[in-house]
């Protein structure tokens, strides 16, 4: 072997948080992978990554209002579902779905994956979500949608030719067969989908035919992937997409989730984006051990830029990584207001409403710990950690009083209040593992709220269970996203500081 492995093992989702529904592609010696994104703006992140362990955020596909128009009317965990990212004829092309009031299929296309990306091409032919582009050797693409149907497609313009036809409905008696992707491998086209649902039941199987369009033969060993009725530490396995290294072997990127606490198990990331490898046995994949602790791949690691745990928002615009509810208009978010600060103009008036002024990033690490420094002097606004406009806690700050605020369901209390002087001041979060003992009742974490005193000393106002900001509770497809929002007047954000805490 060439080189020794950096580490026997690496670390286990390779994209953590709230990172569903992977697709991925390879150009050259290069890797590319987009995300679901929901109620977010901007809209499907991209990442890169030269080993298929170390992936960096290169940006969005949807950053522009015209390419994704999210209502306030539309509910949580509306939005965009589901892209897939292929890589033809010298062009990246990505179709995905945006549900919100029925504005339906898109594909959008760059030559550079960094961007800028084209406008919209609307797919009126196509009825479904989750869409799938294969080319066969002739040119012709094919769309293939969760049902399982598919249809003739001419990507550039969006039009569609024909009636489409279902292809195959996985297992007899399972639920939401979706998420499929068409490949050529060898001699057979093969059709990969998840079915079950996206919960616990979650699974990835696979089928085969000499043609794209048909008939497919399921793998006797499906489902090829499925953690159901297990006490694997990640759950709810599916949503998969394969791509084969630069080396020739085969690998698998797909969704989990990382429940904890006692029964029934909360997650509160997401759903993430794991890795595992495949070997193909009688013209079949077989997939590979599925770990928290991946062995790594034969080939030398190749880490990209560390983490920045810190903005100081001295940049003219946010990073990829920033995303906000719905919209982003240089009205209610900027950085050049006041330079070196995040400016946040209130619309809605609390957490609770659709149209709350609202900037995060993903919770990607299961215990960490959030810093702002916030000036409310010309409004109120806070720290929060949202799942969505009915779980959520947070820190507010304004009139010289801090107060923690908690959304669970249908209820919302203030928990703690605390006066401080007037003028900026450091609000926190900090998610933990439950003290012990722990017993069946136990919640995932626990989300310490709280305010830093003058002399540097943070102090916790409330203690809060995790499980209510996790999806066992309150539904939906997202996971939790700590940031920044004003709930009145304009509120003035001078720092943010995301870290780890222990792995």
């Amino acid at each position: 072997m060439p080189l020794q492995h950096q580490a026997a093992r690496v670390a286990n989702p390779v994209i953590p948080g709230f990172h569903p529904d992977p697709s991925v592609c390879r150009v050259g010696d290069d890797y590319y992978l987009a995300c679901s994104s929901f109620e977010y703006f901007p809209g499907v992140p991209l990442f890169h990554s030269r080993d298929l362990v170390h992936w960096t955020q290169i940006g969005n596909a949807l950053d522009r209002p015209g390419q994704l128009r999210l209502p306030a009317s539309m509910p949580s965990s509306g939005g965009i579902y589901a892209p897939t990212l292929r890589h033809h004829d010298g062009r990246f092309w990505l179709m995905v779905t945006n549900v919100a009031e029925g504005a339906g299929n898109l594909i959008v296309t760059a030559t550079d994956p960094t961007g800028p990306w084209s406008d919209p091409v609307r797919v009126p032919g196509v009825p479904g979500i989750d869409p799938d582009l294969a080319w066969d050797e002739d040119g012709t693409c094919w769309c293939t949608f969760a049902g399982i149907a598919q249809v003739r497609i001419d990507p550039t313009t969006g039009q569609t030719y024909g009636t489409p036809r279902k292809l195959w409905s996985g297992a007899p008696g399972a639920k939401a067969p979706e998420a499929p992707h068409l490949y050529r491998v060898g001699d057979y086209w093969y059709l990969l989908i998840a079915e079950g649902g996206t919960e616990r039941g979650h699974c990835v199987s696979i089928a085969r035919s000499r043609t794209p369009t048909g008939p497919f033969e399921p793998c006797p060993a499906n489902p090829v992937l499925t953690h159901r009725s297990t006490d694997h530490p990640v759950q709810n396995t599916g949503h998969a997409d394969l791509v084969q290294a630069h080396d020739g072997s085969w690998w698998l990127v797909f969704l989990g989730v990382r429940p904890r606490g006692g029964t029934p198990g909360w997650h509160v990331l997401g759903r993430e984006t794991f890795l595992t490898p495949v070997t193909w046995e009688d013209g079949w994949p077989v997939v590979g051990e599925v770990a928290l602790d991946l062995p790594a791949p034969p080939w030398p690691l190749v880490p990209g830029p560390a983490e920045e745990h810190r903005d100081d928002f001295g940049l003219s615009e946010l990073r990829p990584t920033w995303i906000s509810l719905r919209d982003r208009s240089a009205e209610h978010c900027s950085t050049k207001e006041r330079p070196g600060w995040l400016t946040l103009r209130a619309r809605g008036d609390s957490l609770d409403e659709p149209d709350v002024v609202f900037t995060g990033r993903r919770q990607q690490h299961l215990a960490c710990r959030a810093r702002t420094l916030v000036d409310p002097s010309e409004g109120r606004g806070g720290l929060a950690v949202r799942l969505d406009e009915r779980h959520h806690y947070a820190v507010e700050a304004s009139g010289g009083q801090v107060r923690v605020i908690a959304r669970i369901g249908s209820l919302r209390t203030v928990v703690a209040t605390r006066p401080v002087p007037e003028g900026p001041v450091v609000l926190g979060v900090t998610t933990r593992e439950p003290a012990p003992p722990h017993g069946p009742c136990t919640g995932p974490d626990v989300v310490c709220l709280g305010v830093e005193d003058p002399d540097g000393t943070f102090t916790v106002l409330a203690e809060l269970d995790g499980r209510y900001l996790s999806t066992e509770v309150a539904g939906g497809f997202s996971g939790r996203v700590i940031g920044m929002y004003a709930a009145a007047g304009t509120v003035h954000f001078d720092w943010f500081d995301y870290e780890p805490v222990g792995r």
